[in-house]
């Protein structure tokens, strides 16, 4: 069976599938990065697992891949196939491009940044499905965005687009890693929910899905932390909606596991923000952690398949 081989590369672990021409996931596997044993293992533990998952299709599917496809976290320069800059796993322009194609015989590979390749999926078969424009934002330890237009995702002219977090919402606020202050990751990530319920309880532990199972019980202290969260991620929104103008919103990471605890009130602060500008719909992401496999999928499938010829990457 025809198939692609898709890698989704996170800070401890990866994700790797074979994926079929509809988008099926054909294989799926999991494995850690190994970064504890340095850079130089979590490139080749990629190499392996890659080549490991050709082997498997070959047993299987009767065939080797026909492409492949990875995603990456940090600074990606998707162009010349580089992984740039990624802080949690120690590299620095790695050519990733082409040490997989050597590694998998000339195989046309696709390198992506992770979050614009799981909005990708997203926008094309998930929540967003049929928008022309769309903006996916995963709600994660940090915040981060993906444009999409007309099935693509944009990179923008340094690789740097889609950066909602680092919106500042409350300017002279909360120091951010980045070295501005008052970005909107520190106030309304599931790690800054997590760490402001912490402070409020006392209680070092408590995390975001602490916090909001107490807003569903009708905590008022709850209420209040979570609040705060959902303004400045309205806040943030409405900022990127007027610059974008999306037809979708999509909404993923940790903190969109609270269902309508997390939208009612975020669909309505973005309601009572928005004056001229056309309110998206407000949707949660579809596709949950396997969308940074499908968008590598589709990355790789783009290559056998451009809309473009400009576009095709080997």
């Amino acid at each position: 069976m025809r198939h692609v081989i898709a890698l989704d590369v996170g800070g401890t672990g990866m994700k790797a599938a074979l994926v079929g021409p509809d988008g099926t996931l054909l294989h799926r596997a999991r494995r850690a990065t190994g970064r504890e044993r340095g850079p130089d293992a979590v490139v080749n533990g990629i190499l392996d697992f890659a080549a490991e998952l050709d082997a498997y299709g070959q047993r299987h599917l009767g065939s080797s891949a026909a492409a492949a496809g990875v995603a990456v976290p940090g600074i990606v320069d998707q162009e010349r196939g580089i992984a740039a800059y990624a802080a949690n796993l120690g590299w620095r322009d790695v050519p990733l491009r082409a040490l997989l194609a050597d590694r998998l015989g000339g195989l046309p590979v696709a390198l992506g940044h992770d979050v614009r390749t799981g909005g990708l999926a997203e926008g094309r078969i998930g929540a967003g499905r049929g928008a022309d424009r769309f903006l996916f934002v995963p709600l994660g330890t940090g915040i981060a965005g993906a444009i999409g237009i007309d099935g693509r995702v944009e990179a923008g002219a340094h690789g740097f687009a889609g950066e909602i977090g680092h919106i500042v919402v409350r300017p002279g606020g909360t120091a951010c890693p980045c070295g501005q202050r008052g970005c909107l990751e520190r106030f309304a990530s599931a790690s800054a929910v997590g760490q402001a319920w912490a402070a409020a309880t006392g209680d070092p532990d408590a995390n975001a899905a602490d916090c909001a199972k107490a807003v569903a019980s009708g905590d008022e202290i709850a209420r209040a932390v979570w609040q705060e969260a959902v303004d400045a991620l309205a806040d943030g929104l409405v900022t990127a909606l007027t610059l974008l103008d999306p037809r979708t919103l999509i909404i993923g990471g940790g903190l969109a596991e609270a269902g309508e605890t997390l939208f009612t009130p975020l669909r309505d602060a973005v309601r009572r923000r928005v004056t001229f500008q056309k309110l998206p719909a407000i949707v949660p992401a579809a596709l949950g952690d396997t969308a940074g496999c499908l968008g590598a999928g589709l990355l790789a499938w783009d290559l056998l398949t451009p809309t473009d010829p400009s576009e095709v990457t080997t």
